[in-house]
């Protein structure tokens, strides 16, 4: 407990802000969970500094439910901008301004504060909206069969993440956008980029061996990729408009002008990657679980009604998002502490959604969960707006699932990506026994 002229500050002891912020910690679930239930128990809301001088700015570490709830919801008190929307080193943000202008090397909807961020949300939110999902839930169920044919054509031993998790979700996303499927590699690579960067297998360049300035340099490469590619695909879908979402953003005016090339861009990057690889990450989470629990698939084979509950609950035990930043907009109590104006702050969604305040034995998978008012959707304002797709593309797969797969068990050591921003299951080795009828 430090002292400023404010009163105590509570600040969080060297090895625990490490591990806060080292993306390995992510890889090591239990350990970092474990890690996070002793910060809420002995400092909720701390302060996180750099043991070394100008690594990176001091920030609030928020790790109970009820503070990340309160934060996610306020977006009059808690911006996304000015300063960076997730976690970076100084290094990264200086070379981000360099480059670009602006803290981030993408600016999208999460970079977003009003009276922008709600303008630019309306332009697609309504379709992303349950009624009119329902148009392509159809072909969404056909690439879902197709996906476990294929799956169990490769069986009965796969990487469920290789051969299911992250190939469904991300031809789910481009076929929204109107990708065809021989570019599905390419987004695929730059997503890996993009969010995997941290990780060795992910990322497949040597990334974790860079320092923060070369990683930041690879994925401004990345970026400049998809904006590309977007900015073309913007350019086609204006000469000739479809009912896809490239075609929504290409033709959008707000206040009467088409989006910023840069803005457009951002908004083409956020749906092309946030859009599939969160929903890879409960997808492959949701079967661990299950493989894990063979009575609890026998269960939901022969009671469908429990599937929506293990996807809401997949969704909250894997809590893809790990994490978003906040700026203080003025000075305000979180917790006990006073958090001036400017101040950065970290909404930990891991360390939330394992708060067992909220969540009874919350490092349990409990299909039945009720009720599981999780927050790796966010609240308020900056909600997910993709998060109706998601819970649809899993109860699609998934029944797809239950009906060719008869019993389902770990074949492997499941391993989790190096990540300190999205996070999940890079592998997940299972063996599956097919039915020979379905369920």
């Amino acid at each position: 407990m430090a002292t400023e002229a404010d009163g105590p500050v509570a600040v969080l002891p060297t090895p625990l802000a490490k591990a806060v912020i080292d993306p390995h910690s992510y890889a090591e679930w239990d350990g970092l969970l474990d890690t996070f239930d002793h910060i809420r128990k002995t400092t909720p809301v701390a302060k996180v500094i750099s043991e070394e001088s100008g690594l990176f700015e001091p920030f609030w570490l928020i790790s109970r439910y009820e503070d990340v709830m309160r934060i996610s919801k306020d977006n009059a008190t808690f911006l996304n901008n000015p300063r960076p929307v997730v976690f970076s080193f100084n290094q990264a943000i200086e070379f981000s301004r360099a480059a670009t202008g602006s803290n981030m090397l993408v600016d999208s909807l999460v970079v977003f504060d009003a009276p922008i961020h709600p303008k630019y949300r309306k332009l697609t939110q309504d379709w992303f909206m349950p009624r009119n999902l329902a148009r392509i839930e159809d072909e969404i169920r056909a690439l879902a069969r197709r996906t476990v044919d294929a799956m169990i054509a490769a069986g009965p031993e796969l990487d469920f993440v290789e051969m299911v998790a992250g190939p469904y979700p991300l031809r789910v996303v481009m076929q929204i956008l109107g990708v065809p499927p021989a570019d599905e590699p390419r987004m695929q690579m730059l997503t890996q980029q993009l969010f995997g960067g941290q990780d060795a297998d992910l990322s497949g360049s040597g990334m974790d061996q860079m320092s923060p300035e070369q990683v930041v340099q690879l994925v401004a490469g990345a970026v400049k990729s998809f904006e590309d590619y977007f900015a073309a695909l913007a350019q086609d879908r204006r000469a000739n408009p479809t009912d896809d979402v490239a075609s929504v953003i290409a033709n959008a005016l707000v206040d009467g002008e088409p989006l910023p090339p840069r803005d457009m861009a951002g908004y083409y990057i956020i749906v092309a990657t946030a859009g599939h690889d969160t929903t890879s990450a409960s997808t492959a989470g949701a079967m661990q679980a299950l493989a894990q629990d063979p009575d609890q698939w026998a269960r939901v084979r022969n009671d469908r009604s429990l599937l929506p509950g293990i996807v809401e609950e997949a969704i909250r035990w894997t809590s893809p998002v790990q994490h978003f930043m906040r700026t203080a907009a003025h000075d305000v109590e979180v917790g006990g502490q006073l958090i001036r104006e400017g101040d950065w702050m970290m909404i930990n969604y891991v360390s939330a959604n394992h708060d067992p305040a909220q969540f009874e034995d919350p490092r349990r998978f409990d299909a039945a969960r009720s009720p599981n008012r999780h927050l790796a959707f966010g609240a308020g304002g900056h909600q997910c707006l993709g998060l109706h797709l998601a819970r649809l593309e899993m109860r699609l797969l998934f029944e797809a699932l239950l009906d060719r797969v008869e019993r389902v068990e770990l074949a492997g050591e499941p391993k989790r990506a190096t990540s300190t921003f999205v996070g999940g299951l890079k592998t997940l080795p299972i063996r599956i026994s097919a039915s020979t009828s379905a369920a």
